[in-house]
C-alpha cells in the first residue's frame, strides 16, 4: 500500500470516476491510475469500484466502507507534511551545537555572529566536550549539530561532513633555542618537555603517531583541553607547546613564537556532524552553511539520506 494508490482512489471518486481527469490531476497516465487502483484492490482483497468493461461507474459496498479510511490516511499524511514544513522552515526556536574547545573558541565566533544577524529569533545553545562526548550528545539528541576534528566520521549513525583542514603549530617563548638554532625536527622537539592537548582532543592522535613513527618518546609534562591553558604554561617556561594553528591567530607579537608544524604532523580535518536520517529545522542547515559555505542544505540532506558507506561532500 502506498500514498499514490490512495490518491488514485480518492481522485477517482472526486472526479466522477473519469480516469482521464484523474491522470491529469495526478500528473500520470490513465493506465498508471488503473494499475494503482487494481494493485490496492488486490492487496486489500476487495473490489473498491464497480466496473463496466474498463470503465469505473461507482463504488462497491466495500469501497464505500474503505473510502473514509483513504481520506483519513491522506489527510493525516498532509497534516504530517505541514507539521514537518513548519518544523523545518520555522524562523524561531533553539539551535544546540556541541564543539570542542578549539572549535568553539577560534573557529565558530564569526559563524555565530553572522548567523545571529540573519536569525535574531533563534536562541543558540553552545556545548563543549571531547569528540567522544560530542558524538554521544548527537546520538542521544541532546544537540542538533556537532563540530570536531575526528571520531565523528567513525559513527555510522552520524553524517560527518568535512569543513576545513588545519595544522598544528609549535609554540615557544620568543628567543627559545628550539626555533633559534635551525630547522625544527621531531628529534630536536623531543628533547624538550611537551605541553599539548589531552588524549582524544584536537588532533592529539596525529602528534602521538608522528613521534611513534619516528621511534621517539617525548616527555609530555602537561596536557589540557584548552589551547589558552597550553599557551599560559608555555609562557611560564614549563615546556614547548603543540597546539592547533588557529589558536595562535589572536596572539600579540612578542609574547610567543609559533612555528608551522605541518612538516612534522598530519594535516587534520574538522567536520560538521548531524544524525543520519534526522530532521533538522531550516535554520540548522543555514548555520551549517554559514560555518562551511560549501555545505548547502541540499548537500547535507543528500548526505543524511545516503548509505553510511558513501563519502559525502569531500574537501
Amino acid at each position: 500500500m502506498n500514498f499514490q494508490q490512495l490518491r488514485s482512489v480518492r481522485e477517482a471518486v472526486r472526479r466522477g470516476f473519469n480516469l482521464t481527469e484523474v491522470a491529469q490531476a495526478l500528473h500520470t497516465s490513465q493506465p498508471g491510475v488503473s494499475r494503482q487502483i487494481r494493485e490496492l484492490e488486490e492487496e486489500l482483497g476487495v473490489e473498491i469500484f464497480v466496473r463496466v468493461g474498463k470503465r469505473l461507474t461507482g463504488l462497491t459496498q466495500p469501497g464505500v466502507a474503505v473510502l473514509p479510511w483513504v481520506e483519513r490516511l491522506l489527510q493525516d499524511a498532509e497534516s504530517l507534511q505541514r507539521a514537518s514544513e513548519e518544523f523545518t522552515q520555522g524562523t524561531s526556536g533553539v539551535l544546540t551545537i556541541a564543539a570542542t574547545h578549539s572549535q568553539a573558541r577560534y573557529a565558530l565566533p564569526t559563524a555565530v555572529r553572522d548567523f545571529r544577524a540573519a536569525h535574531p529569533n533563534v536562541q543558540l545553545q553552545l556545548h563543549q566536550g571531547s569528540p567522544e562526548q560530542i558524538a554521544q550528545m548527537l546520538l542521544t539528541g541532546t544537540v542538533d549539530i556537532g563540530i570536531a576534528s575526528h571520531l565523528l566520521a567513525e559513527r555510522p549513525e552520524l553524517v560527518a561532513l568535512p569543513c576545513y583542514r588545519w595544522t598544528h603549530s609549535i609554540v615557544v617563548p620568543e628567543g627559545h633555542p628550539l626555533v633559534a638554532d635551525g630547522e625544527v625536527t621531531l628529534e630536536r622537539l623531543a628533547k624538550y618537555p611537551i605541553i599539548t592537548y589531552d588524549i582524544g582532543l584536537t588532533g592529539r592522535w596525529s602528534i602521538d603517531a608522528a613521534f611513534k613513527r619516528a621511534g621517539l618518546r617525548p616527555e609530555i609534562v602537561i596536557t589540557a583541553m584548552d589551547a589558552d591553558i597550553i599557551k599560559t604554561y608555555v609562557e611560564l617556561g614549563l615546556g614547548v607547546g603543540i597546539l592547533a594553528s588557529i589558536a595562535m591567530d589572536e596572539d600579540q607579537p612578542g609574547r610567543l613564537r609559533a612555528v608551522d608544524a605541518r612538516h612534522l604532523f598530519s594535516i587534520n580535518t574538522t567536520s560538521v556532524a548531524v544524525r543520519r536520517g534526522g530532521l533538522l529545522r531550516g535554520y540548522a542547515y543555514d548555520f551549517i552553511q554559514t560555518f562551511a559555505s560549501h555545505l548547502t542544505r541540499e548537500v547535507v540532506e543528500a548526505a543524511q539520506a545516503a548509505p553510511s558507506d558513501i563519502e559525502q561532500a569531500p574537501l
